[in-house]
């Protein structure tokens, strides 16, 4: 665990704008992992939504939502977090199982893999947030006694200021395989800022490296899903709204620009995840997930 020096709690990291999303995240990370299909489990994740006033009276189970799976937030659309979360959970998992042995999880807000998914030998677990994120995150595991099960390195810094520096300073080594992850980062940032940190992910990896991020397609015109249920419950049960958080400037292809880096790029939907598993949320009508990307890309070895 990071040092227990300073006396920020760090509630004030998650209990606006982006920093509420992490919570959000969390609260439907805690109901996938009490439902009897679970696609994941994360016994830490209701503990980050009571430890928060922002959050303390969200449902962390089904059965505390008075119209269960027909609640667009806190039925589909908090399934879709859970497949999210397994996905990148076995992407992780394949790329440490054949090679990779630092883990990079840029903008990782509330994210508990250090400490519940079983790494192999040698790991290091580099989480990038701001220090109110990462100092809520340091008090609510330290209340619980968490161990993490690999070597965890906090790094407590903004991804607008010079995280490469703080990365590197904090052990990261660019001549070993590593794999990144961007889970719900990018379409909060800039073009220019997406922009930088695909180019600076790749040159910051050696070959063998891997690499995960979601993208939204056509979000310029995500104001015709004003009204969607999903987000319009999201406002209205929660006082999260999405599409006023959003960067809406035209989005870089960022897979298309790590294929010309030389990677491998894989772009799916979370479709194509929830007929493998067999459940997770399927395509609908006006359907605002419609236009959500995973991408899975990686750098060959020399």
């Amino acid at each position: 665990m990071v040092g227990t020096g300073h006396q920020n709690t760090g509630v004030e990291g998650v209990e606006g704008g982006v920093g509420l999303t992490a919570l959000m995240v969390a609260a439907a990370r805690a109901i996938e992992t009490h439902r009897h299909d679970t696609l994941a489990r994360d016994v830490y994740a209701e503990h980050f939504v009571r430890a928060a006033p922002a959050s303390a009276h969200w449902p962390v189970r089904m059965q505390q939502v008075p119209d269960g799976e027909a609640n667009p937030l806190w039925g589909r659309f908090a399934r879709y977090f859970g497949l999210r979360t397994r996905v990148l959970d076995d992407y992780l998992l394949r790329s440490v199982h054949t090679g990779a042995r630092q883990v990079v999880l840029l903008g990782a807000g509330l994210d508990s893999r250090a400490f519940r998914l079983d790494w192999p030998p040698g790991c290091v677990i580099f989480e990038i947030d701001r220090e109110g994120v990462l100092a809520f995150k340091h008090e609510v595991l330290g209340g619980l006694s968490a161990t993490p099960k690999a070597a965890r390195v906090p790094v407590p810094i903004d991804l607008r200021d010079d995280w490469v520096t703080a990365l590197t300073d904090a052990g990261f080594d660019t001549a070993a395989p590593s794999v990144w992850l961007a889970e719900g980062l990018l379409f909060y940032l800039p073009n220019a800022a997406e922009t930088y940190l695909i180019d600076t992910v790749d040159r910051l990896s050696a070959g063998g490296s891997a690499l995960a991020f979601e993208v939204k397609l056509d979000i310029d015109d995500l104001l015709e899903y004003r009204d969607n249920p999903l987000y319009a419950s999201t406002k209205e049960q929660i006082g999260i709204d999405l599409l006023n958080l959003f960067n809406v400037e035209p989005r870089p292809d960022s897979a298309g620009d790590l294929a010309g880096k030389g990677w491998s790029a894989s772009v799916r939907t979370p479709f194509d995840f929830s007929r493998q598993h067999g459940r997770g949320p399927l395509p609908e009508q006006n359907d605002a997930l419609a236009g959500n990307r995973w991408v899975f890309a990686n750098k060959p070895r020399p």
